[in-house]
């Protein structure tokens, strides 16, 4: 992949809406060919983020740019230098799949010299040659989400937005939908994608966290989870779970404790020795420990450690 060519390049952008701060200050770039993950939970930021970046939304401050374009200035020329797939699936239902993709097609200015050879590769792509006549509202949620995907793209743009497009999706066409987009990465597409899935995460090559407005941590998913987060990571299982997550609470050498499943997951700034001075603790407040033990940092357990860091800061401060 050639990453030298910045594709979308964000500087201090902000997104206020009256006193809510929504975006705030956020500074990151992505490059050409890669899969770049903009992660985090609902109400973060993230689709308000991309929605600047498509030119639907115009930014408080900061500036941003999308293909060489400053999405405040040049906003219809950004639209026509990407691709979009929001959340829910801009098709229209009412329209048949092949409806849908004329319609797009022109919406794009799709020429018509090359209109059925990508006609024929959406159908292709999405899996619905055969089905051109079927309703839109009638497919499956899988195979409505690839024929978004394919009008999003049938302009052949250099960059292509997915805000949370696997959202409501089976685990099955969610795995089918991120072959396509690596598909689409290796031709050298800039893919920007919104997600709140740890697992997918791991799919990206680069990554942005981003809680209450704010980045709270960028790079690989390797990266994140070997340097972002001090410490070790322990799994802790016992009972009860609630008088074992009160109990490390108030210890100073538990940096991190959350509830993970059934199990408790914990940062301390050395495993075993954590394991050795905690476990007789625990028994003695009565808690039944039956698995205590190192395990590799997730993707899950940095942003947990992040952002719960984040949250007791700006309690204190208050």
């Amino acid at each position: 992949m050639n990453h030298e060519i910045p594709s979308v390049v964000v500087r201090d952008l902000v997104k206020q809406f009256g006193n809510f701060v929504a975006v705030d200050h956020i500074s990151f770039e992505a490059h050409r060919g890669e899969i770049f993950g903009f992660l985090g939970p609902n109400g973060s930021g993230k689709s308000t983020t991309i929605r600047m970046l498509c030119g639907l939304l115009r930014p408080t401050a900061g500036h941003a740019l999308v293909a060489g374009y400053d999405v405040a200035r040049d906003r219809e020329t950004v639209r026509q230098s990407i691709g979009y797939m929001s959340q829910k699936f801009s098709l229209y239902n009412d329209l048949t799949v092949i409806e849908n993709i004329r319609f797009f097609a022109g919406m794009y200015e799709v020429s018509s010299a090359i209109l059925q050879q990508r006609i024929g590769w959406v159908l292709n792509m999405a899996g619905l040659s055969g089905r051109e006549l079927a309703l839109t509202g009638t497919l499956a949620v899988g195979w409505k989400q690839r024929l978004a995907l394919g009008c999003a793209v049938l302009h052949r743009p250099p960059i292509l937005f997915l805000d949370e497009p696997t959202s409501g999706v089976d685990p099955i066409s969610r795995r089918h939908f991120w072959d396509l987009i690596h598909q689409l990465a290796d031709e050298g597409v800039t893919v920007f994608v919104t997600t709140h899935y740890m697992d997918e995460a791991e799919y990206c090559d680069r990554l942005v966290m981003i809680h209450q407005g704010k980045i709270v941590a960028s790079g690989s998913p390797l990266e994140l989870k070997q340097h972002a987060v001090e410490g070790e990571l322990l799994l802790l299982e016992c009972e009860p779970l609630g008088l074992a997550l009160d109990l490390l609470h108030t210890d100073p050498d538990v940096l991190d404790a959350a509830v993970f499943g059934n199990a408790l997951h914990l940062v301390v700034p050395q495993a075993m020795a954590a394991v050795a001075r905690l476990r007789p603790c625990l028994t003695a407040h009565g808690i039944t420990v039956t698995k205590f033990g190192p395990i590799p940092m997730s993707l899950e357990d940095v942003f947990v450690a992040l952002t719960g860091k984040r949250v007791k800061s700006a309690n204190q401060e208050v």
